[in-house]
C-alpha cells in the first residue's frame, strides 16, 4: 500500500472495534469484582484496536481522559468494549471506548465505564506519522466529532497549567 491511499479519509465505522471478555476470577478482588486495573488495561487495548484500524500503523497510549467505574462487573460476567475513532489529528486520534457488562445467566445489559483515549501513529522507529482524516457520517458521529475538539482544548490548557505549576 503506498503513502497516499495511507492518507485517504476513513469513514467512523472502518475503525469500530468489539471485544469481549469473561471475568474469571485472576481479574478479580477478593470480593469476585472485577479490578479496575484489569478493566482499564481492556480499556486501553480495545481503544488501540480502532486507532489501528483507523490509522494503519503502529499506535501508542498518549493520555486516557476520564473513568468512572458504574456498576460492578462480577466473575463470571461477559465484558463487551465497543471502540471507535471520535476525532484525528494529525498523528494523534482520540477514541471513544464504551464498556457493558452482560450477565447471560439473567439476561442483563449494563453501561459499566466510558472512556476517552488518545493515541499516536508511530513508525517502527518510534516517529509521529500522519494518520488519514476521519469522515463522520451520522449525526451521532458528528457530536462526537465536534465533542473531541472541545476536549482537545480542555487537554492542551490543563497540559499548560501544570507546566506553569512545575516551573
Amino acid at each position: 500500500m503506498n503513502e497516499k491511499d495511507l492518507l485517504t479519509p476513513r469513514s467512523v465505522r472502518d475503525s469500530q472495534s468489539e471485544m469481549a471478555e469473561i471475568v474469571l476470577p485472576n481479574d478479580a478482588n477478593p470480593l469476585g469484582a472485577l479490578l479496575g486495573g484489569r478493566l482499564m488495561h481492556w480499556i486501553d487495548l480495545a481503544g488501540a484496536m480502532a486507532a489501528h484500524r483507523h490509522s494503519r500503523q503502529y499506535v501508542v497510549t498518549a493520555s486516557i481522559d476520564h473513568l468512572d467505574f458504574l456498576v460492578p462487573v462480577r466473575v463470571g460476567d461477559l465484558v463487551i468494549l465497543r471502540s471507535s475513532v471520535n476525532r484525528v489529528f494529525r498523528s494523534s486520534m482520540e477514541v471513544g471506548v464504551k464498556v457493558w457488562v452482560e450477565n447471560y445467566l439473567v439476561d442483563s445489559c449494563q453501561h459499566v465505564s466510558s472512556a476517552h483515549l488518545t493515541y499516536v501513529a508511530v513508525d517502527r522507529a518510534g516517529n509521529k506519522v500522519p494518520v488519514p482524516a476521519i469522515v463522520p457520517e451520522t449525526e451521532e458521529e458528528r457530536r462526537r466529532y465536534d465533542d473531541a475538539g472541545r476536549r482537545r482544548d480542555l487537554r492542551r490548557t490543563e497540559r499548560e497549567r501544570r507546566q506553569k505549576i512545575m516551573r
